[in-house]
């Protein structure tokens, strides 16, 4: 599949950075008409990770945590995240979600969530895969807070990091 990494404004100009922002207009806010656009098959990827103490990523590991399955709560947390991201964030569009993919990568002191969303359909998809990344991503911390608390209640060992697009494709229908 070809990159999609340019994008096109609403009068046809292609750039590889946002020449001119398009969802302000002399300071107002609106959401981008995309009607005239044609439906294309659409792909993006996105990837985190959480950092944690290695004793708590051997917990989740071998499924120790009190509050039940952890990576299989943050699968059903970044699905949901993706299905509602339209409600999140502003001037995102409500798209038709036709298939999320989530993949988990433990280390010895992070685990790392890919998420890869595909729509059909007038706009892409990267903003539905950061949120199923980020919200996922937070699922694990909320799951495994209790044992990464120090004693004054932080978290100086944990953190989300590396939050990014890694893909982001189109093709013709």
């Amino acid at each position: 599949m070809p990159d999609d990494s340019t994008h096109t404004d609403p009068d046809g100009a292609v750039g590889g950075e946002a020449d001119e922002l398009t969802h302000t207009e002399e300071g107002d806010v609106q959401m981008v008409d995309v009607g005239e656009k044609p439906d294309t098959a659409r792909r993006a990827v996105a990837r985190g990770t959480v950092h944690l103490q290695p004793s708590t990523v051997a917990a989740v590991r071998d499924d120790r945590v009190s509050k039940g399955d952890v990576l299989a709560t943050a699968r059903v947390g970044a699905v949901q995240a993706v299905k509602h991201t339209w409600e999140t964030i502003p001037m995102c569009h409500q798209i038709p979600v036709t298939n999320v993919e989530t993949e988990f990568a433990v280390e010895e002191a992070s685990v790392t969530l890919t998420v890869a969303v595909e729509t059909t359909g007038k706009t892409g998809c990267e903003m539905e895969a950061l949120e199923g990344v980020t919200t996922g991503l937070n699922v694990i911390w909320d799951m495994v807070k209790s044992a990464e608390k120090d004693a004054n209640g932080g978290y100086p060992a944990t953190r989300i990091t590396d939050v990014e697009v890694v893909e982001k494709t189109k093709r013709p229908l």
